[in-house]
Order: structure tokens, then C-alpha cells, then sequence
């Protein structure tokens, strides 16, 4: 084989390793919790990402397979004020977003 064939394959060999391990790598943006999660009597099914709390008291009722962070700050910021696990319900009067993955 010549330098120049050599060197091609190495190259496409590499970039076909390089796409098959950042395909398996990269956790996939479309997981959501399997389930319901309840905010304030509204339904989100198979939810992921943030949720507002639009009122106070306010209910948080975790019917998924995740861990629910409940944030006091809005667009889950601010500090976990509880992590509401599946099968839990969390009454709260100073949350303003919920977080799943």
C-alpha cells in the first residue's frame, strides 16, 4: 500500500470510530421520565426539563420513574427546596419550578 492510501484509510477509519463512540456516548436529549408528574392538579405526561409553579400552596405529585427536583427559584434556579420521589406528593408554599429528567 502507498503513504497516500494509507493515510486515507486511517483517516476514514478514524472518523467512523469518532461517530460511533459520540453516537453512544452522548445521552440522548429525547429521555424523558416514564409517568406522570402532577403540578398544581395539571398533568405532564412522560415529562423532562422544567416546570413552573404558577401558585402558592402549591402540590407536586410524582407518578414517574425520576426524581423530581422542586426549585425555589423560577426556570429551576434557585436552591432544591425537596426532591420528590415516584410515588410521593410534596406540598410547598414557596416553590416556583419543578425540575425531572
Amino acid at each position: 500500500m502507498t503513504r497516500r492510501r494509507t493515510t486515507k484509510v486511517a483517516t476514514a477509519l478514524g472518523a467512523l470510530v469518532t461517530a460511533a463512540v459520540m453516537a453512544l456516548s452522548v445521552p440522548g436529549s429525547a429521555y424523558a421520565a416514564q409517568g406522570v408528574l402532577i403540578v398544581n392538579g395539571r398533568d405532564h405526561r412522560d415529562p423532562s426539563g422544567c416546570f413552573p409553579v404558577p401558585r402558592f400552596p402549591s402540590s407536586v405529585t410524582n407518578h414517574t420513574d425520576a426524581i423530581a427536583e422542586v426549585h425555589t427559584g423560577p426556570d429551576c434556579t434557585g436552591q432544591v427546596e425537596e426532591l420528590v420521589y415516584p410515588g410521593v406528593t410534596y406540598l410547598t408554599e414557596t416553590a416556583r419550578s419543578v425540575f425531572i429528567l
